[in-house]
Parts: C-alpha cells; sequence; structure tokens
C-alpha cells in the first residue's frame, strides 16, 4: 500500500477591491444575478456570473421548484445559457455567491457536486482551466482550475 496526498491550491482575499479587474466584475454580476433567484422554500438566493473567452459575461441564479428536485442552481443555469449563446467560446472563469434577504452570507458557497460535473464538463471542452471566484461578505476564495473542487472528476469519456 501507498498513501498519497492531494493538495489544493487557492488565494484568498479580503476584498473584492483586491481581486484582479476582470474577477471583480465577474464577481459584481453573479452578486447582481441573486436578484433574480426564485427560492421561495429555501430562502437562499444563489447568483453565478460566467466569463467567455469572446469576453461576454453570462449570468445565472437558482431556480426552485415544488417538486424538488425539479428546480436548478446557479451554477448550471449560467453554464448552459452561456454554451447555448456562445457554443463556440470556451468558458474562461465562473464566480458565484450566495445571499439570504438581500444580503450576501458571511459564509462562502461552495457548488454542489451536479454543479462542480458540469464545470468539469465546461472545463474539457473548453481544453483549458476554468477559474472558480467563490464570493462571502467575508472573505473571497479564487481557484485556477475546477479540478481543485473535484480532482477526481467522471470526466474519462
Amino acid at each position: 500500500m501507498e498513501e498519497k496526498d492531494i493538495n489544493i491550491s487557492y488565494k484568498e482575499y479580503n476584498s473584492a477591491s483586491d481581486l484582479p479587474h476582470n474577477y471583480r466584475i465577474l464577481l459584481e454580476k453573479a452578486i447582481e444575478a441573486t436578484k433574480s433567484s426564485y427560492a421561495p422554500y429555501s430562502g437562499f438566493n444563489v447568483g453565478a456570473a460566467v466569463l467567455m473567452g469572446n469576453g461576454e459575461i453570462v449570468t445565472g441564479s437558482n431556480q426552485e421548484n415544488a417538486a424538488s428536485p425539479s428546480g436548478l442552481c446557479a451554477e448550471r443555469v449560467a453554464l448552459f445559457a452561456a454554451h447555448h449563446n456562445y457554443p463556440s467560446s470556451p468558458v474562461k472563469a465562473i464566480a458565484i455567491v450566495g445571499s439570504q434577504n438581500g444580503i450576501l452570507t458571511s459564509t462562502l458557497t461552495y457548488p454542489c457536486a451536479a454543479c462542480i460535473q458540469v464545470m468539469v464538463e465546461s472545463q474539457k471542452r473548453a481544453g483549458a482551466p476554468i477559474a472558480v471566484i467563490i464570493g462571502s461578505a467575508g472573505k473571497i476564495q479564487v481557484m485556477e482550475s475546477i479540478d481543485a473542487l473535484l480532482p477526481f472528476s467522471f470526466s474519462s469519456f
């Protein structure tokens, strides 16, 4: 038997003003997207913003449904819309935030496993790493690849 380790690297910022300009704009768009969330059951609003290779930004928000799990997470709404509207442009980055009662959460809102798997597929389509920016009222984390969230992805196809 051989024991192995996985190391995950990310950058942590205390303020959006410290982010590179394009990441700051993307985070602001994700925050704005929380306002279009439909979350009458959980009261938890999530916004996502996707930066495309052509410079376009596509946003999405979580959309709940009484027939759970028929709703959809913000990340998948944004990524599916991005691929539909710009099928030949690769995804470069995605920003994700959560809010409650119109206030950004103090803790980070990480994507669920289903969303991470969709991000893995998007990264595979792009042929290059996709940066992940996860924001909160307290701090912001930036990962340079989806691999930091799911190092053993379902991607052997």
